[in-house]
């Protein structure tokens, strides 16, 4: 049996498929459909429905406010890897630039083999004369880089 978080994971991405690409939900109505806390939904959108999941989330409190979530673009892919590289910032961790990576082959934008490449120059054994704050940091040069060779 899938546990809650999944199966509200499930029910936006169906919504976002159906709405082709937005969704507009109501946290509280959402809540009610499930039988749930409003913050399960927040927490489903927060770790769920990242950038580096490929998701923009923009949300307006109050009483009409909304929580719409957008799918990324990829057939525009320089556009999309042009937000990436604005959304990574000055550090980035292993983990997160390793779910970048995996989101850029289920998107098409490069392919396995470019995919183990780039997670061997982007870990923390290639880096491990650094520490951890310069590795982050340069973790994030680097694969801002790689990510500009792909949108030339």
């Amino acid at each position: 049996m899938a546990r809650l978080s999944d199966v509200i994971e499930m029910f936006i991405k169906q919504a976002i498929e159906d709405m082709q690409g937005v969704a507009e939900i109501q946290r509280n109505e959402l809540a009610t459909r499930f039988k749930c806390v409003p913050s399960q939904i927040n927490y489903v959108i927060d770790t769920r429905f990242t950038n580096n999941r490929g998701y923009y989330v923009e949300s307006r409190r109050g009483g009409g406010g909304f929580i719409r979530i957008s799918r990324a673009n990829v057939r525009d892919s320089g556009g999309y890897l042009m937000h990436i590289i604005s959304s990574i910032g000055d550090e980035i961790s292993q983990q997160d630039a390793f779910a970048f990576v995996k989101n850029f082959v289920d998107y098409d934008i490069i392919n396995v083999r470019e995919a183990s490449i780039m997670k061997a120059a982007l870990s923390d054994k290639i880096l491990m004369g650094v520490n951890q704050a310069g590795r982050d940091s340069l973790r994030s040069v680097i694969l801002k880089n790689m990510l500009i060779s792909l949108t030339v």
